[in-house]
This record gives structure tokens, sequence and C-alpha cells, in this order.
């Protein structure tokens, strides 16, 4: 099986609880899991593994503040990365003209550096989507043969 690394970015908990529920599904399927809240970049494995971004969006489509140092660190990390494969859940609210902007803008910068994006990207309207972390974990399970 796969080695996944979830990094996360929340500001108020909610994507926290979607990255939790992607966990237990990629444990659930055999995977070896580890998360990260705050997201260390330095401290997160890069050989051969899987990372799972998954993050909100915070004011005018910034990053949430406990990911902000990671997006930085990656985005001035000059190392090779494409052994690492990426897939990317943002969280947000449709009723904003910025849904998931951080988790659009963090999918680009990784494939900027070479990551390997093995399935397009999954939004979550927190404000429609009554359990996200069952649409989470369902997307998980549904695309299993991808990971």
């Amino acid at each position: 099986m796969s080695s996944f690394q979830i990094i996360v970015g929340s500001m108020l908990g909610g994507t926290e609880y979607v990255a939790e529920a992607c966990e237990q599904q990629l444990l659930a399927l055999g995977h070896q899991v580890e998360l990260h809240l705050p997201p260390v970049f330095e401290q997160i494995n890069r050989n051969n593994q899987t990372w799972l971004i998954c993050t909100s969006t915070h004011g005018a489509g910034d990053y949430p503040d406990n990911f902000q140092q990671f997006a930085a660190d990656l985005e001035n990390n000059d190392q090779d990365l494409s052994s690492v494969k990426t897939l990317v859940i943002g969280t947000g609210d449709t009723s904003y003209d910025t849904f998931c902007k951080a988790a659009k803008n963090i999918e680009k910068l990784l494939l900027s550096k070479g990551c390997n994006k093995i399935l397009p990207l999954k939004t979550i309207d927190m404000s429609q989507d009554i359990d996200p972390e069952e649409v989470a974990a369902n997307w998980i399970e549904e695309n299993s043969d991808h990971l």
C-alpha cells in the first residue's frame, strides 16, 4: 500500500475534521498515514510519498494561518519533488468569490515544483454539504484504485 502525508490548513477546525476523516478512510484501506497539523515542511517525508493537502481558504483567498509557513517553505524549496504524488481537497463556502482559492493555489504551486497530481482537485462547500467529513471519506473510497 501507499504512504500518505496529510497536510492540513485549517482556521476554525472544520478542515481538520475533513482531514481526520480522510486519515481514517486511508487507514481502513490499508495505507500508512501521517497527519501534519500544523504542517512543518522540513518534517514531511518526500520520498515516494503521496501528499494529501486539505485546506480551507481564509480572508480574501489566503492560506489559513497555520498553513502559511508551509506554503512559503514549499515555494522557496528547490529540491526535486517529482517523486511526490499529490491530491488536494479544498473546503470553503460557494457564496464567496474566493471559494477554495487557497486549495487551487497550493495545487498550482505543487505542480510547479514537479509533484504529480493523481486526482483532480476536490472542493467541498461547507455551507451546503451536510457532512463534509463523509463527502471526503467517500471521495477517498471512490478513488481508491488511483491511490
